[in-house]
């Protein structure tokens, strides 16, 4: 492309089109950031590799290699969306959560960062904490996940109902071995105790150790699929671990436990929020929960 050339783009560049940028790098931004946070950026690698050879053996004209590779790029597509379904689900749930996207948008607060919910969510971490090191020091097994913005509505409905502040003495019930709730999860939305007995889904991981049965299993894979911080203990070593992004973390005590999940339940509030919490933009954020916390009556 000649100088004149370029320069004659640029004279014909509209605000349309640095829009249509700005949409396009961050679509790539947000697939790279999930892609390096999971598991399927190994896949994406070997994909990557298979796509650089048949460039190099489509240059060469290597029939035989370039016919083969023709022929599997044809079912690449289907194959990409299967390997990658977990990944691709989540994505598009994020985009549907429209709280997020308005809190980006506006700076107002969602429902997660709702200033109403925060003693809630430090009252129920406290406990959380508690009976994981109570579980841990019986061998307890148990399997607490923590709704944030992915709807686990589904995953509530396989199990029974409970609708009960987080205590130790609750949680201690619902995973005590003689109950018939102990092998399911225990789902905690809005700083309460919505179901226990909850059914997970299992991830497909095969790199866990061989002290890790379907419990860790299933905390794997709530997390794969979900946004959701997923804690559990360990029924044969009393080993504390948590998942989050498809990724879990081993060997926590209760101090480094309540660390991690404040961090993760309760965002700190930035200088930027404090100085506009009295503004208009305060004022928009009040609105808005005032209006979420209408639906969550309704609902």
């Amino acid at each position: 492309m000649t100088l004149n050339a370029i320069i004659a783009n640029f004279q014909t560049f509209k605000i349309v089109d640095l829009l249509d940028i700005i949409i396009i790098a961050f679509l790539i931004y947000q697939v790279l950031g999930i892609i390096n946070r999971t598991r399927a950026g190994q896949l994406a690698k070997g994909a990557l590799i298979v796509l650089a050879v048949y460039l190099v053996a489509n240059t060469l004209n290597m029939r035989t290699v370039t016919w083969l590779l023709n022929s599997l790029l044809q079912v690449g597509l289907l194959t990409l969306v299967v390997l990658f379904q977990p990944e691709i689900r989540r994505a598009l749930e994020r985009m549907g959560q429209t709280d997020q996207w308005t809190a980006k948008l506006f700076n107002v607060k969602g429902r997660y960062n709702d200033p109403s919910l925060k003693g809630a969510w430090r009252s129920a971490i406290i406990a959380i904490c508690d009976a994981a090191e109570r579980f841990s020091e019986t061998k307890t097994g148990a399997l607490i996940v923590l709704e944030r913005h992915t709807n686990l509505s589904e995953i509530v409905r396989t199990g029974t109902p409970v609708n009960s502040a987080v205590n130790l003495e609750v949680l201690g019930t619902i995973f005590y071995e003689g109950t018939p709730l102990h092998d399911g999860a225990a789902i905690i939305e809005n700083g309460r105790i919505k179901a226990a007995g909850c059914v997970l889904p299992l991830s497909n991981n095969l790199d866990l150790g061989k002290d890790m049965g379907t419990r860790h299993r299933a905390c794997l894979g709530i997390a794969e699929n979900s946004d959701a911080i997923a804690i559990v203990v360990s029924e044969e070593t009393g080993i504390i671990s948590m998942a989050k992004n498809g990724v879990l973390i081993r060997h926590f005590d209760r101090q480094t436990l309540y660390t991690r999940l404040i961090d993760e339940m309760i965002p700190k509030e930035t200088a930027a929020e404090k100085t506009t919490a009295s503004g208009w933009k305060g004022q928009l954020s009040r609105l808005w929960n005032w209006a979420s916390q209408k639906e969550d009556e309704q609902q």
